[in-house]
């Protein structure tokens, strides 16, 4: 029996559909003549939770991070476990089994992960469906293929989950913890691989405008005439020339005003000193992936990427385009004979426009876009050859119909040719330059002239009509040497623009375009090529939930992104390895290389495990902005909450054990004036020691004021999300074990004046000069305090015998037994 398991139940059922009948339903799966078609729910299988490790990682502690998994775990969804039990024993009964994933780096792991979950060792083959109309299905599985081939693209796949689960998992608990040590109650700060660079964008780029500070600048138009007619041309400024600022924009206005002068004065004798003219040909747009469809949609017609993959995902389900989630713009060469019967069938499909452009559509021509060598498993979103009718469409499927048939005809069009034509002119020892261009054969543009406008998006009017009075414009026919006369010139005043907010389509094409964001210039280069951070199924679905968990917001009629409070405090708590898209952008050419052979698995999870470990080290000591009504007085870095000890209740640092700064309570509030007072005596020496890692320049104690960084109506939303997402492991009783069981039960300090001088205590310069000497063990130094994570434990004698203590005392005081010449941990 030869047993299909497609990817959803839609596929299963369209697959079914092209094999030989009858078809026969039965619970979970349908039977033909060809085989069993069965199918999954995305992701069947889980991966297993930091508490299904271990129960220990139930509380979240900062002394467990980072948490790796010996062995990874899968578990099967609960939702999908009766599916699970009918694939299962529809596997034990085939003889072959026909892999129907996706045909793509996450659709060949789900499928494949369920194979090797249940141990199969039967021959497995695969098929790709581009397309579900019938002429597709039925040319695919005449062309299966060995699912061996795709080796590469599991591992690939495999490499991704378990790299986002190390980030996640561990990052958004250890700076969730590093919140709540600065008072930040109620916070969870989910950390993504991918979420959190493309949140930072947008952070900084609103910083950008922030920070933006116009500046006036001036340029100069002159109307020179030659005797086959008159042209403008703009003065280039020396860049030796004073009044001009580092992008080379005149910004003094009178040495402009003093320039105009100098031009308008006779003699006016000019040369044409070079004029070049040069036929151009620019080829058909490529046809689209998802990528280019969700940011041409977002421009034209002010979609969400999200929408864009729904609809295109409905158009697909309809037979109506091929596959949305495709991340390449070329077309294979099999494809080709199909073109006069999806251009008959466009023309046919009840929109106005694609009917117009049909006719002139030549089938026979082959753009630039039928190229093999580019097509990996999918190829570019295309119409297929199922009849469509617009007219029974929504809004949002016409448009995006519309779209894909305009990006396939334009591929039977002409390309688009034209003189590009450039001059200088020499005048008093100045250079002055026009470019313009006509036109010789529209081509493809004839289809996309009307629709210029809206395409453009362009915002600064100004700098669009410059473009157009620069490369717009015919000029006169002339030579080189030629007189060109001064007629008059005119001062041009403009203003400098801040840079325009993401939306989210253009937020997308940022994700896509990474190389243009990163921090590393070396790295800038070698990832100009690169896929982007994310994938093409990926992108718009983290664009929506960092809108829904709040950390930025919609506004206006182009949806700009604005960042929220919240987004500020996690992006400012992190470190540039997370918030700039260098390292991710580079995890992500390493995964599009594993895909196609090059690297191993093991080596790419060795990478993210160190960068882990690195970051979570990072995270205790990051600075984030205190919050909280008690801000500690001595550490400056947490708030004081109130604790339940051992002789009733008392106040203690949200930063322990960092700082173990504690006082008394006074009528339910932390008595701070008695804390003061304490701070005051204690010798500067003590005071700098116990304040773990307070700032050197450290403000002195003023009374706290509230610093809310974040609005509770703008957390409370997403605080249930976020606990529901993150296992609801995180309660204010579970913060770092109950603040290390309440201070290990305080008691409160109770000092009686010294009668004499003698009697007062006297401090040590070396409190721990009881200590063995530095390298009487070197092995002791194996021992990384559990604790603070900074200091190594070292043996000491003390006077009840032997004991473990942390390098870093006085800062840290943990202290353990010794058990046989070891730390009792």
């Amino acid at each position: 029996m030869r047993l299909y398991i497609a990817e959803k139940p839609s596929v299963g059922r369209e697959l079914a559909k092209c094999l030989r009948g009858p078809v026969t339903r039965h619970d979970g799966y349908l039977t033909t003549q060809d085989g069993v078609v069965t199918w999954l729910f995305g992701h069947i299988l889980r991966q297993a939770e930091p508490e299904e490790y271990d129960p220990k990682y139930k509380r979240w502690r900062a002394e467990d991070l980072p948490i790796i998994p010996a062995q990874w775990k899968l578990y099967v969804d609960k939702d999908c476990e009766k599916q699970f039990g009918i694939v299962k024993s529809l596997i034990a009964k085939a003889d072959e089994i026909v892999h129907g994933g996706d045909p793509d780096r996450e659709g060949q792991l789900l499928v494949d992960e369920v194979l090797d979950y249940l141990g199969n060792k039967k021959p497995v083959r695969r098929i790709l469906l581009n397309a579900l109309d019938e002429t597709s299905i039925k040319k695919a599985n005449a062309h299966l293929r060995d699912n061996k081939d795709f080796f590469n693209l599991k591992q690939s796949a495999l490499a991704r989950a378990r790299a986002d689960w190390l980030i996640g998992m561990n990052l958004s608990r250890a700076y969730t913890l590093a919140a709540r040590r600065a008072g930040h109650e109620g916070l969870v700060l989910p950390i993504g691989r991918v979420k959190t660079p493309t949140l930072s964008l947008v952070v900084r780029r609103e910083r950008e405008i922030e920070h933006f500070k116009p500046v006036d600048y001036y340029n100069i138009k002159a109307t020179f005439q030659h005797e086959n007619g008159s042209f403008t041309a703009q003065w280039k400024p020396k860049d030796t020339m004073a009044g001009l600022d580092s992008e080379n924009r005149l910004i003094d206005k009178s040495l402009a005003e003093t320039k105009l002068r100098a031009f308008s004065a006779a003699p006016h004798d000019g040369e044409i000193t070079a004029y070049q003219k040069a036929k151009k040909q620019e080829p058909q747009p490529l046809p689209f992936s998802l990528s280019t469809l969700q940011v041409l949609a977002g421009k034209m017609y002010g979609y969400a990427p999200q929408l864009v993959l729904d609809t295109a995902q409905k158009l697909y389900e309809k037979k109506l385009t091929t596959y949305p989630r495709s991340d390449c713009e070329y077309l294979p060469l099999n494809q080709h004979g199909d073109a006069a019967k999806i251009l008959s069938h466009l023309s046919k499909a009840g929109d106005p426009e694609l009917a117009a452009w049909v006719p002139a559509a030549k089938p026979q021509q082959k753009s630039r876009a039928w190229n093999d060598k580019k097509i990996s498993a999918h190829h570019a979103i295309i119409p297929t050859t199922v009849q469509a009718d617009v007219t029974k469409m929504t809004e949002e499927e016409r448009n995006l119909y519309h779209l894909i048939g305009r990006g396939y005809i334009a591929q039977f069009y002409p390309v688009h040719t034209y003189d590009q034509t450039k001059v200088e002119v020499t005048y008093k020892d100045e250079l002055f330059t026009a470019s313009g261009r006509t036109e010789r054969d529209l081509g493809w543009k004839v289809m996309y002239q009307s629709k210029r406008r809206q395409e453009a998006d362009d915002d600064d009017k100004d700098d669009k009509e410059e473009k157009d009075d620069e490369s717009g414009k015919t000029l006169p026919a002339m030579k080189k040497h030629d007189p060109a006369i001064w007629k008059r010139g005119r001062i041009v005043s403009r203003v400098t623009k801040p840079p325009v907010r993401f939306t989210p389509s253009s937020l997308l094409a940022g994700m896509k375009e990474i190389h243009k964001y990163v921090k590393n210039p070396e790295a800038k280069k070698q990832l100009k090529d690169v896929y982007g951070i994310g994938t093409e199924a990926t992108r718009a679905t983290i664009i929506d939930d960092l809108i829904r968990r709040k950390f930025m917001k919609t506004q206006g009629k182009k949806k700009y992104l604005v960042p929220t409070p919240a987004a500020y405090l996690l992006v400012d708590a992190l470190p540039d390895e997370m918030t700039y898209p260098d390292s991710t952008a580079i995890w992500e050419d390493k995964l599009h290389s594993m895909s196609e052979g090059e690297g191993t698995l093991e080596e790419f999870l060795k990478g993210q495990i160190d960068f882990t470990r690195t970051l979570c080290q990072k995270a205790y000591q990051a600075e984030i902005k205190v919050t909280g009504e008690n801000i500690c007085p001595r550490c400056h870095k947490g708030v004081l909450l109130q604790r339940k000890g051992r002789n009733g209740l008392f106040w203690g640092c949200s930063n322990y054990p960092k700082c173990r700064m504690t006082c008394n309570d006074k009528n339910g509030k932390p008595d701070l004036e008695d804390a003061k007072r304490r701070l005051a005596r204690a010798p500067r020496d003590m005071a700098a020691g116990a304040a773990g890692n307070a700032s050197p320049g450290a403000a002195p104690y003023r009374p706290a004021q509230p610093a809310a960084v974040y609005r509770n109506e703008e957390r409370s939303a997403s605080v249930g999300d976020e606990i529901a997402a993150l296992n609801q492991l995180f309660s204010a009783a579970d913060y770092e074990a109950n603040l290390a069981a309440d201070m290990a039960s305080y008691v409160p300090e109770r000092r009686q004046a010294p009668s004499s001088w003698s009697d007062k205590p006297k401090f040590s310069a070396s409190p721990m000069e009881h200590l063995q000497k530095e390298g009487a063990d070197a092995k002791e130094k194996k021992y990384l305090c559990p604790r603070c994570r900074e200091g190594h434990l070292r043996r000491i004698q003390g006077r009840n015998g032997v004991f473990w203590g942390c390098s870093n005392y006085p800062r840290c005081t943990a202290t353990f037994d010794d058990e046989k010449g070891r730390p009792l941990l």
